[in-house]
């Protein structure tokens, strides 16, 4: 089955030669290598594009595998470049396989030898690079200084549900159920029945995501690096921190013959989890003080499907659920996305003023704009209508204010916020004025 990916398509279309390397981002088996290898080649082939000019290497195979050392990948592309009359392209899969490990460790401050090399095509007129990478450590979060200002990024995930609506034909809420449950990793759309689909998602884990962060980090524990992906995932909308995630790990025993872990230790698991992508940080947000608070946050799955098979399917909250895929949504949109926090002082009943803090899901930013959001499977409740819409009033500014429910008909209440259904959301375009 052909998917199509459009709009990441577009997104490379529109940099070609622009002398920046354009690096594909994203979990593993999310569709990167499809998008460049597939999709992206197919276009340049039907553009008149030489086909004998396109070098692909996918690092993660075994007939490239040698050539994740950096001297030898170097020697290779330069030998298939060297006709300066030639037009060229580069397409190199999982590229953080060149990567040395020593390379990756903290504190490591010699320049990156794939950095260089990739540079060095760069500075070649003739010649334009893509690569895919699936760890953000150095793909991602120090790409811009890595790179020397020429990386260019384009974060891919897995199918929306209006990418995953279009490839399956579906009736729609038949299909949202479907896609809260499973998820919207490529593959499950040529894997029929639920127990092949379930069993796909939960070797992604062992088979993939932890293979490769034992093998890049020489992770001592790797039944804390389970325990933690479960706590995680348990956890998804749930506001939490190092220590809370710490004594979770120690408290279930997956620290193992009385062993127990350390923040330090629990924390640079996490972030191996989220360089990854396998899970996506989200910092609270204080709104009206306009500064960060440093300790609680929130985790979600890049994929809920991925999050409901590593729980084995036992714990589908769909309040949960749903705010998981609010949020993947936001991102893949392109926005930069906060837990909101806001504070109002109350007196008690002794007259003494306390102050009490309330939470807005989605503080949602791009450029100069702002956005809320809350994520209420029902408000068919007064008191839970009354709770949720609580901390729109509270904030009080003129930034647009939406509530996504799990069904209904858009319309705005007499304070201006939008109510919409999730799949009116996921579908559309609310954030615009056009609703």
């Amino acid at each position: 089955m052909i998917i199509k990916r459009d709009e990441y398509l577009q997104k490379l279309i529109s940099r070609r030669n622009n002398s920046m390397i354009k690096v594909v981002t994203g979990v593993r088996r999310s569709g990167k290598s499809f998008l460049l290898f597939r999709l992206f080649r197919d276009h340049l082939i039907s553009t008149g594009f030489r086909e004998e000019n396109i070098i692909t290497l996918a690092l993660d195979s075994i007939g490239d595998m040698k050539y994740r050392d950096p001297d030898l990948l170097y020697e290779y592309l330069r030998d298939r470049t060297s006709d300066p009359a030639q037009e060229y392209v580069i397409l190199i899969d999982e590229v953080q396989y060149a990567i040395r490990k020593e390379e990756l460790r903290k504190g490591y401050d010699e320049p990156i030898l794939l950095y260089g090399i990739l540079n060095e095509f760069l500075r070649k007129t003739n010649v334009d690079v893509y690569v895919t990478g699936s760890n953000s450590r150095r793909l991602s979060k120090d790409m811009m200084t890595e790179f020397r200002g020429r990386g260019d990024e384009i974060r891919v995930y897995p199918l929306s549900f209006r990418e995953y609506l279009e490839a399956t034909g579906e009736d729609r809420e038949r299909a949202f159920d479907s896609y809260m449950t499973y998820g919207g990793m490529p593959a499950l759309l040529n894997i029929g029945g639920d127990n092949e689909k379930a069993e796909y998602l939960a070797a992604l884990f062992s088979e993939i995501y932890f293979r490769d962060i034992t093998e890049r980090y020489d992770t001592a524990r790797p039944d804390v690096l389970s325990g933690l992906t479960d706590a995680l995932s348990s956890s998804v909308g749930s506001l939490t921190n190092i220590n809370r995630l710490t004594n979770t790990i120690n408290s279930a025993g997956h620290a193992g013959k009385g062993e127990r872990v350390s923040n330090p230790t629990v924390r640079n698991y996490v972030d191996y989890l989220t360089d990854s992508m396998v899970f996506m940080e989200a910092k609270r947000y204080d709104i009206r003080r306009r500064h960060y608070f440093s300790e609680l946050r929130k985790y979600y799955a890049v994929d809920v499907g991925l999050r409901n098979a590593r729980l084995n399917f036992r714990q589908i909250e769909r309040t949960h659920l749903m705010e998981n895929i609010i949020y993947c949504h936001l991102r893949q949109k392109g926005y930069s996305v906060d837990v909101g926090v806001v504070e109002k002082n109350y007196k008690d009943g002794n007259g003494k003023s306390v102050r009490k803090q309330y939470e807005i899901d989605f503080v949602v930013n791009r450029g100069m704009y702002q956005y809320y959001i809350q994520s209420a499977f029902s408000l068919d409740e007064e008191d839970k209508r009354e709770r949720e819409l609580l901390p729109f009033s509270i904030v009080g500014n003129s930034f647009r204010k939406i509530v996504v429910t799990r069904y209904g008909t858009p319309y705005y209440d007499d304070n201006g916020i939008l109510h919409i259904g999730i799949t009116d959301f996921l579908l559309g375009d609310a954030l615009s004025e056009s609703i």
